[in-house]
């Protein structure tokens, strides 16, 4: 349920909002995410930190490579996965979906490319933002689901008076 409403709102937003010809906003690393974010909600990779962090780095990173590097896929490919991970690990923000976006930065549209940095911000940003609203208030609607694991979060969505 929670993958169905995460993912139907990004659908719903970028079908009823956007232009046909602006259909960036869902991408396919969403889909990763929702796998973690709604259904391994204990792992470390799913929490808010990293669903955000590894997105939103790794998206910086892919267009930065693809900025250095324009149409050499060979090249642009391995270098904005690659860098992606060691930019996730120094951040401490591993995500694997991140590696995706990273790599959706210097393989996709021409249209996703065009947005240059902006891709970072809208779709990746505003898309996983939605993905951790739904997963935020999902996961805590029963007692036996808590997300995130440990955190002032999870203590203020647990209250009595929400239940």
């Amino acid at each position: 349920m929670g993958a169905f409403l995460g993912v139907g709102l990004i659908a719903f937003c970028q079908a009823d909002f956007l232009p046909k010809i602006e259909n960036v906003f869902l991408i396919g690393s969403f889909g990763a995410s929702s796998v973690l974010v709604y259904g391994a909600i204990q792992s470390p990779l799913a929490q808010p930190r990293n669903l955000i962090g590894g997105h939103v780095v790794s998206a910086l990173i892919g267009v930065t490579v693809y900025k250095i590097f324009p149409d050499i896929v060979w090249l642009t490919a391995p270098l904005a996965v690659a860098f992606s991970i060691i930019a996730m690990q120094f951040t401490k923000t591993l995500h694997p979906p991140g590696g995706a976006t990273a790599l959706l930065a210097v393989t996709g549209t021409e249209k996703i490319k065009s947005l240059g940095y902006m891709y970072a911000f809208s779709p990746v940003l505003t898309g996983v933002s939605i993905l951790l609203l739904v997963a935020l208030v999902f996961n805590n609607l029963t007692k036996h689901r808590s997300y995130p694991t440990n955190s002032k979060l999870t203590r203020f969505f647990k209250r009595k008076s929400w239940q």
